[in-house]
């Protein structure tokens, strides 16, 4: 993560006097984070040992992320909006991991000793009040949304790999079918565990627009420390069967509108820009499309026939592949290049640090934020450990 795992943004505005106390309690645990995480799960697995059976065995990934999650949503407390949507998609992921209704009061009672131990010189009746409040209404909004998401869907997917291709020696193209109908949008993502890793669950991005056979294909690369990733590549087969989560992520087409789309795919990236260009020749509306695929090498550029079979059928898109080390350009400086980029939305995926750039490359060029779109940082970093 960027900066930790208790981000402390400061925003303009007024506050209500319960956000400032939870910032302030922020702001004085950020320092020592890493031992306000360990403090908080070795209470709870001690005080509640129940619970340890939700967590994967090695936590040394996943550690941080339900603790530094709940840090985020009090810091969003005054944002009611932003807060509501991070705590409902928070609701609906954690069913995957057995997370209950009867769960949260351990989790707050730890949280709540966690802070009150390392923030001595903020801490006193008055922020341990605000911080009560703050994860009562945190708890209540994600414990409803479980609620509501169970009504009308499972908490995962039993899925069957029906096809496994490797493509390059890192990269496999994997193929599910779900046990039961899953309804996804293009540009959207999923958490997927295997077999060999239960607990351990790692974020894909759906390489095609929703099909008719109702199979899902992921792109994965393997990386050195990813245990989801390495055994996705090098150790699924045919017949396995893994489990997904519930589908998330709004870096959606709006097909409301006829801006053209400016799209950045870097490395495995290019999986859901991939299923944004299908998405749009389904609906039929000819709107431009541009797609920058990046990598570092020619031979990283593992489905650029693909991509150029779909330009070929389709004259409103464009297709341009930027290799770093044949135009020694990387892809977020690829776009100064070409446009002007007016009038067109634009949509980032691939490694974190490319997501960043790419960004602000884009505001360089006119683009304003309301009009770029991405998957949070955090998911990036989870998705490409």
């Amino acid at each position: 993560m960027d900066s930790g795992p208790f981000p402390v943004p400061i925003r303009a505005g007024s506050a209500s006097p319960d956000a400032l106390l939870i910032r302030r309690t922020l702001a004085e645990v950020a320092p020592i984070a890493d031992q306000v995480t360990s403090y908080f799960y070795a209470m709870l697995f001690v005080r509640h040992p129940d619970l340890r059976a939700l967590f994967p065995a090695a936590m040394d990934v996943q550690r941080d992320r339900l603790f530094s999650a709940l840090l985020r949503a009090a810091e969003l407390f005054d944002d009611t909006e932003a807060l509501a949507a991070q705590l409902q998609s928070l609701g609906r992921g954690h069913r995957k991991y057995g997370a209950a209704a009867a769960h949260y009061p351990a989790v707050g009672e730890c949280l709540i000793g966690a802070l009150s131990r390392h923030a001595s010189a903020t801490w006193d009746a008055r922020a341990e009040a605000a911080w009560v409040r703050a994860y009562t209404t945190i708890s209540q909004i994600m414990i409803d949304a479980a609620a509501a998401d169970e009504l009308r869907a499972p908490a995962w997917w039993q899925a069957e790999i029906v096809a496994h291709e490797r493509r390059t020696p890192d990269v496999a193209v994997v193929t599910v079918r779900p046990d039961q109908p899953y309804p996804f949008l293009a540009g959207q993502y999923t958490s997927l565990e295997t077999p060999w890793w239960p607990r351990i669950w790692r974020h894909y991005s759906f390489a095609s627009a929703p099909r008719s056979d109702g199979l899902l294909t992921f792109h994965v690369k393997a990386v050195p420390t990813g245990w989801v990733s390495t055994a996705l590549v090098h150790r699924a087969r045919r017949g396995d069967v893994v489990r997904l989560g519930p589908p998330e992520g709004s870096m959606t087409v709006d097909h409301t509108t006829d801006s053209g789309l400016l799209c950045l795919g870097g490395g495995t990236g290019i999986a859901p820009i991939k299923a944004l260009v299908e998405d749009v020749a389904e609906h039929g509306a000819r709107r431009t499309v541009e797609v920058f695929y990046g990598a570092r090498t020619g031979g990283d550029l593992y489905d650029i026939e693909t991509m150029l079979r779909l330009q070929q059928a389709h004259p409103w898109l464009s297709v341009r592949a930027v290799v770093d080390q044949q135009t020694r350009l990387q892809l977020p400086d690829a776009i100064r290049e070409h446009g002007p980029w007016n009038g067109y939305d634009a949509y980032l995926s691939g490694p974190p640090g490319m997501i960043r750039s790419g960004v602000d490359a884009l505001r360089y060029v006119g683009i304003p934020s309301e009009r770029i779109r991405h998957d949070s940082v955090e998911d990036l970093i989870a998705a490409w450990e």
